[in-house]
């Protein structure tokens, strides 16, 4: 079970992060976001860091020369794409970093073939977010996980969605032979930015 943890701001938690054998480190590179990293990490001592977590540039909808400005500005290991980037794009930046594409699940209706159709060839790994991306037996909400089961899903996937340090053994109960990892965020700060590493290792403990 591999563990994302997004929305990290400072070098401080990656260091923590790398500590605590976090698997990926998800920085946010959206000057909009809460979590905006661009003014807060130093690129020079992010890209001469020698981590074990990999670092996943988080972009929405970038042209190919600012994804990869950014990507080597922090010599970033992935890319994770939120917006609605072209499959193109995906494989342009394929052949310099992993690349997550993300999709967003709105209603049991969505049809997962048809988000990832075009994108199959050109990504590394889907990330699934949204109030139906979570089974029903983990919180009450959306679809069991036959969403995902029914789709023809060939390809590791991480689920985002409300996961805190008492979410571990429910996620242990997901069983499907893609599903490769959870992806964690507000549930494990204090305010946007302000990581509770104190949770994460327990979390981790539990998981693992």
């Amino acid at each position: 079970m591999n563990i994302k943890v997004c929305g990290i701001t400072t070098f401080k938690q990656l260091q923590q992060l790398d500590g605590l054998e976090i698997d990926m480190a998800g920085l946010v590179f959206i000057p909009d976001s809460p979590w905006y990293a661009g003014g807060s990490l130093s690129e020079a001592e992010v890209k001469k860091a020698d981590f074990d977590v990999k670092k996943v540039g988080i972009l929405r909808d970038p042209s190919l020369s600012d994804a990869l400005d950014i990507i080597d500005a922090y010599k970033l290991d992935v890319v994770q794409l939120v917006g609605q980037e072209s499959a193109s794009l995906c494989d342009d930046l394929s052949t310099e970093v992993e690349v997550i594409k993300s999709f967003y699940l709105s209603t049991p209706a969505d049809s997962i073939d048809a988000l990832i159709n075009d994108y199959d060839a050109v990504c590394d790994y889907y990330l699934f977010s949204g109030p139906v991306a979570v089974a029903t037996d983990l919180y009450g909400e959306g679809p069991s996980l036959d969403l995902f089961k029914k789709a023809r899903i060939e390809k590791p996937f991480f689920i985002s969605g409300g996961f805190a340090a008492s979410s571990a053994s429910m996620i242990r109960a997901i069983d499907h032979p893609d599903f490769f990892g959870v992806d964690l965020h507000t549930g494990f700060e204090t305010a946007p930015g302000d990581k509770d590493m104190k949770s994460l290792l327990q979390f981790r403990q539990q998981l693992r």
